[in-house]
């Protein structure tokens, strides 16, 4: 299988591993790896996922900090290079937080995104957050 290995920068937070870990022993899936995507859709244009998944498929970048593994298909990681993927946790709940340079707006839902190169995408406005 063909992996690339840490070529591009993903930054992971010390708060975002520790809900990860947590995540896998809770899943009993400790061997697992976190996924993340970039899809279509959202109230911008573009919208992150985020799975839990048992290894990486072919191509994939591999991000692995303190045991943690990342996984981030091509296509995404041209919109995630230099990103920083976060966890918050405030009195409203919590949840992955990504502070993307490569976003030139944002949704007030903070998982929808545009790019310069995605900036002609229809969007819907932020009320079709969800």
């Amino acid at each position: 299988m063909d992996v690339l290995e840490q070529t591009t920068t993903i930054n992971v937070t010390d708060a975002a591993l520790a809900v990860v870990r947590k995540l896998l022993v809770e899943k009993n899936v400790p061997d697992y790896g976190l996924r993340v995507f970039v899809a279509g859709g959202g109230c911008s244009g573009l919208q992150y996922g985020m799975a839990l998944e048992a290894e990486a498929r072919p191509y994939d970048n591999v991000v692995e900090r303190d045991g943690v593994k990342v996984f981030i298909d091509p296509t995404s990681m041209m919109y995630l290079t230099n990103a920083t993927i976060d966890y918050e946790d405030s009195i409203m709940g919590g949840g992955f937080k990504i502070d993307n340079p490569n976003a030139v707006s944002t949704c007030g839902c903070g998982t929808s995104f545009k790019t310069s190169d995605s900036a002609g995408a229809a969007s819907g406005g932020c009320s079709s957050c969800g």
